[in-house]
């Protein structure tokens, strides 16, 4: 894994130079598209704005829809369209190892765009491929996997599976797996996408592929498996050296990513990666309009937030973002270290930088006041702390000394 650092100077001047290959709404008669350069009117001084290239972008308003991997898209904004294109090829070949232009992508609004982009394309390959029904296919996974597996199954009239893990380590339990794919093929179900989760959201716990693969296998013969990165996907590749979530592995066929958590771009922005071709079976050729096809869910979309992710990743270069993240790891390290001393169960996955904390271990206004969040509001039995780069070791600390003594009044 590796990309170049790169100079504040040198980021905003390729940035700068890209922008001039946009079509400019101001300067050029641009008569046909139904969109412009963002209001000026609401920024107080916008000339100054023009000054940054990020928000030279904002400006530009850029239209970044269609999949630019797969085909050229639109014609009006080439050069934020290349710079997304290099974001894409960082993701998909330097974190998660794809082989190189082996692959499709583009920037999401986020993961459970992702999340719902992989489903529909594998229902479509059932449909499309195998001649199957919706009826037919189902998506299984852990109880601790992000509602928005529910809201696309939902949407694209598939079954959801939901299997139980193990309360303290948050491992599917393969005995209630087994139990699941029996009772699916039971009612008719014949195809499966398998949802892997790359850091949970309350737990940030890892599905492991192998000894789930192992037991799908004996009950379906046609599945397809995607990994759900949203938290973990700059941070897990960054702080061990296994592959088995990556594209190295050749069971997995797509990820998604969010940008807007340790990334830390504008809310709004993630990553959807596939194997290469793919995502043809979601292309709408009713766009026909769209220079290059359709082959998003979302379709119009914002250039900007993929310059803003690729500056970041630029800013600190591969070196930077894992000591980075080496750097919250220990943070979290130690905060367990401290729990651990004190006595408070608690869950966390070694290599994430998120600690779920028994409710009975904590005041619930103690925990509101750090702003934990709860697993289930009406019935709290966990609050989580996201060790993330405005966690200061003091801050946890803080924390620490309010916690023990709690602990010591009680």
């Amino acid at each position: 894994m590796y990309w170049q650092k790169l100079s504040k100077t040198t980021i905003q001047q390729k940035v700068f130079d890209e922008l001039q290959k946009n079509i400019d709404f101001i300067t050029e008669p641009v008569l046909g598209l139904p969109g412009s350069s963002v209001d000026q009117e609401q920024f107080h001084n916008p000339s100054s704005l023009k000054e940054d290239a990020f928000l030279s972008v904002l400006i530009n308003n850029p239209n970044h829809i269609g999949c630019h991997t797969h085909k050229n898209g639109e014609r009006y904004f080439p050069g934020t369209k290349q710079i997304e294109i290099d974001l894409i090829k960082i993701c998909a070949e330097e974190i998660f190892g794809a082989e190189e232009s082996d692959y499709d992508g583009y920037v999401t609004p986020g993961g459970t765009e992702g999340n719902i982009q992989a489903q529909w394309m594998y229902r479509n390959y059932f449909m499309q491929n195998e001649k199957a029904k919706p009826e037919e296919i189902g998506v299984i996974f852990s109880e601790d996997t992000h509602y928005s597996v529910y809201k696309a199954s939902n949407l694209l009239s598939i079954h959801p599976i939901t299997v139980k893990v193990n309360h303290d380590d948050r491992k599917i339990l393969l005995e209630d797996l087994t139990k699941k794919l029996e009772e699916a093929l039971d009612k008719g179900i014949r195809y499966l996408i398998v949802h892997l989760s790359m850091g949970t959201t309350m737990f940030g716990s890892i599905d492991s592929p192998e000894p789930l693969l192992e037991v799908i296998k004996q009950y379906f013969k046609h599945y397809f498996v995607h990994v759900d990165a949203a938290f973990g996907g700059f941070v897990y590749p960054f702080s061990q050296e296994k592959i088995d979530l990556s594209f190295k592995n050749t069971e997995i066929s797509s990820i998604a990513i969010d940008g807007h958590k340790i990334l830390r771009s504008p809310f709004g922005t993630g990553v959807f990666l596939c194997r290469k071709s793919l995502i043809e079976h979601v292309q709408t050729p009713e766009a026909s309009y769209v220079y290059g096809s359709d082959f998003t869910l979302c379709g119009s979309r914002s250039g900007a937030n993929a310059v803003y992710m690729w500056m970041t990743l630029m800013t600190y270069g591969s070196h930077g973002w894992t000591e980075l993240i080496r750097q919250l790891i220990a943070r979290t390290d130690y905060l367990c270290k401290e729990l651990d001393e004190i006595g408070v169960k608690y869950y966390r996955h070694s290599d994430m930088n998120i600690v779920a904390i028994d409710h009975h271990a904590i005041p619930e206004d103690l925990a509101k006041k750090y702003y934990l969040v709860a697993d289930n509001y009406s019935n709290p039995q966990w609050w989580k702390i996201v060790v993330i780069t405005h966690v200061t070791d003091d801050m946890i600390k803080d924390f620490l000394l309010e916690l023990k003594t709690s602990k010591s009044v009680n």
